[in-house]
């Protein structure tokens, strides 16, 4: 395994080892009224990775989700984790299909929050960066970077250290993919891109496949 590989696999399997499919749901309560205060964290879209996404910060407890978005856009979960093995406590907040995104928590009290996943477009970082940015924007903010191939359970992950944006390693993940149509179209070109290794970004292979972000993960608890 090379120094790229074990970075990537140490840093990733706590950012991208998450499945939505819930083993179970918990009903919620009632709505709380939300404030004019409350209202405008929750128009707040920013992500600052390894601090907050929006109103949600490393602090934000259960409870404060109930406040700051009423309890009927909540649904607690539990989830599998890297690869089926252990499982989390989880909070979908479904505020639309932009706004959405899940909650995975460091312990069953859901008190203290892991990880922010599944986030919809409307979520964006400082440098802009959000669902569906292509390629070449990527390469704008990012240089050229490194990214594993296409098609297994690391597909498309960059590498955060070998870009511009290195300062977010273990802060945060992006995860791109490729159109839809995009192995039917170009064969040849996908599969010059494919498996369990790392390719360029700057590898002429990627153009014809529509490659965008796909998958945006923040971390703001890192597990010790």
């Amino acid at each position: 395994m090379n120094s790229i590989t074990q970075i990537a696999t140490t840093t990733l399997v706590l950012l991208l080892s998450y499945t939505s499919n819930p083993v179970f749901a918990v009903p919620q309560t009632p709505n709380h009224p939300v404030t004019v205060a409350q209202a405008k964290k929750v128009s707040d879209n920013l992500i600052i990775p390894g601090e907050r996404v929006g109103p949600v910060t490393r602090k934000t407890t259960k409870q404060d989700l109930v406040k700051l978005f009423g309890a009927s856009c909540l649904v607690d979960k539990t989830i599998s984790g890297a690869e089926g093995i252990g499982s989390f406590a989880a909070t979908q907040v479904n505020l639309g299909k932009e706004r959405s995104f899940l909650v995975v928590w460091s312990d069953q009290t859901r008190t203290k929050p892991l990880s922010i996943d599944i986030l919809g477009s409307g979520w964006k970082t400082p440098e802009g960066l959000s669902i569906g940015t292509p390629l070449s924007e990527l390469r704008k903010k990012l240089g050229n970077f490194q990214l594993f191939g296409l098609g297994w359970d690391y597909s498309g992950v960059i590498l955060l250290k070998t870009s511009q944006l290195s300062r977010y390693l273990g802060k945060l993940s992006l995860q791109v993919d490729a159109a839809p149509s995009a192995y039917k179209n170009h064969p040849k070109d996908y599969q010059a891109v494919s498996g369990d290794g790392t390719f360029s970004s700057s590898d002429p292979h990627w153009q014809p496949l529509g490659i965008r972000i796909s998958e945006i993960n923040v971390v703001l608890n890192p597990e010790q």
